[in-house]
């Protein structure tokens, strides 16, 4: 064999080379990467779930006119566009295998909101019982169950205001990641109240509960630290009670508990973080109080009159009447004498006539209202029986309509989200039979939900709900 060349000759020989190589791996790397891009482009084109639906009726914003014959073309989560007419799949860039969804012959709206709700349990007359033998873990799963009712019931967001903590957020969390559908939940975790209070555990032996929860706080130090941990733990929001509350096991009756100063410090402990608060107040002076105190909300205002209903207006919170959880307590007081204690059941039957009245002034006076329930203390699937109450109460169907989807969306910072029907926002849809424009209970009976491009499964058995007319 001849000898290998040596010298300045082959040095250029052999950088050629390696030249050459590693131009090769960048074009195959470069190609590499081409044909991942391409191939994610087109993948992602082939796995996009399309669906069309077909609207009869379309009320894409409660407070415009509802128009007919329109088609909502929705790509996974998302709400793509909204189209006059009713548009096949042919016609849609990219969705030529869409699923076509008739409800030609429906009135078609944007999801509900319930902006109150407890969703790890509801009313049961071994309350107390539970209160030291259910574990947050069974907590979570009925949580499951209940927002299952709910998102069939139409509502596909709801607020919750108050759970246990880790329950709450567990739920919330599965929900958010796609491992469970239920309804879009916006979580506050502990109520906060003070040593004895609305939100504390009253009614037992003191050695059942020796340590309070981490909503329990008295002065302003301790209230600004209990807002900061349920932030720590993942609150959206912050709840806490004004003045008394109805279901607490102790005569405390309704009124402001919380003093001025500690309400200021929780709220803007809260801002500060920022989150938004909604106070529990059923009583006059803690109402006030707590607007003053610069609350998001107001939760029942049950006692709110002319004075407060200007206050609202002043300060610009909402008032979340609650008017379906008055309704159950008195009827529950009236008609099952033996289901509450007697503290409790002398303030059902003091506060539940009394919430109507106070949505009415408030309408009246221009304060802003947005739809919740309190759901929990009624039956989970009720909601929307909420609407029927604030019509006997003197609210205009549209006006009811604007308070379920527009208001309640701002109230929880979503409206980029939810609360209207149109492009760039998630589908939470839903279609009634009739017009809830001349008829607000056609929401009590949903023939089509989704939530976020989900389409919800609406036969399942009939389940014997609290309070709930004959339809």
């Amino acid at each position: 064999s001849s000898p290998r060349e040596t010298g300045p000759r082959a040095d250029l020989v052999a950088a050629d080379f390696g030249f050459l190589f590693l131009e090769l791996r960048v074009q195959k790397a470069l190609l590499g990467l081409l044909s991942a891009v391409f191939c994610s482009f087109v993948c992602a084109q082939v796995n996009d779930q399309w669906k069309i639906i077909h609207a009869g009726s379309l009320l894409a914003d409660a407070r415009e006119g509802a128009r007919t014959e329109q088609s909502i073309i929705v790509r996974n989560n998302f709400i793509v566009d909204v189209r006059d007419g009713y548009v096949e799949p042919s016609e849609v860039s990219g969705a030529s295998n869409a699923k076509l969804i008739d409800l030609s012959s429906q009135f078609v709206l944007p999801g509900l909101i319930d902006s109150h709700t407890h969703i790890l349990s509801q009313q049961e007359s071994n309350s107390r019982e539970i209160r030291v033998t259910r574990s947050d873990e069974l907590s979570t799963l009925m949580g499951y169950e209940f927002g299952m009712r709910t998102l069939r019931a139409g509502f596909t967001t709801i607020r919750n205001v108050g759970g246990a903590r880790n329950a709450i957020f567990a739920l919330r969390d599965a929900i958010n990641q796609g491992i469970v559908i239920g309804p879009r939940i916006k979580a506050a975790g502990q109520v906060i109240t003070p040593t004895g209070g609305h939100g504390d555990g009253g009614g037992f032996r003191d050695d059942i509960f020796p340590h309070p929860h981490t909503g329990v706080c008295d002065g302003v130090t301790e209230c600004r630290k209990a807002v900061r941990t349920q932030v720590k733990f993942g609150a959206d929001h912050i709840k806490y009670v004004a003045t008394g509350g109805v279901l607490s096991l102790t005569a405390t009756g309704t009124e402001q508990q919380f003093t001025n100063e500690e309400q200021t410090a929780l709220v803007q402990a809260a801002h500060a973080m920022g989150r938004k608060v909604a106070a529990h107040a059923h009583g006059k002076a803690g109402i006030m109080s707590a607007l003053l105190a610069g609350v998001d909300s107001i939760e029942h205002g049950s006692y709110l009159d002319e004075e407060v209903a200007n206050l609202f207006v002043r300060t610009g919170a909402y008032l979340v009447p609650t008017l379906i959880a008055g309704y159950t307590v008195e009827r529950i007081a009236t008609e099952q004498p033996q289901f509450f204690i007697p503290a409790v059941r002398q303030k059902a039957l003091e506060v539940g006539p009394i919430m109507r009245n106070a949505l009415r002034i408030a309408h009246e006076r221009g304060v802003k209202i947005a739809y919740g329930t309190d759901a929990g203390v009624n039956d989970h699937g009720t909601n929307a029986y909420e609407a029927v109450l604030m019509a006997e109460a003197g609210m205009p169907a549209r006006e009811i309509l604007i308070a379920a989807t527009i208001n309640a969306a701002d109230l929880m910072s979503l409206t980029a989200v939810t609360g209207t029907i149109e492009a760039g926002k998630d589908a939470d849809i839903i279609a009634v039979r009739g017009n809830p424009l001349e008829d607000i209970s056609a929401l009590m009976q949903p023939t089509f939900v989704m939530a976020r491009g989900n389409e919800i499964n609406l036969a399942v058995p009939p389940l014997d709900l609290f309070p709930w007319p004959d339809l």
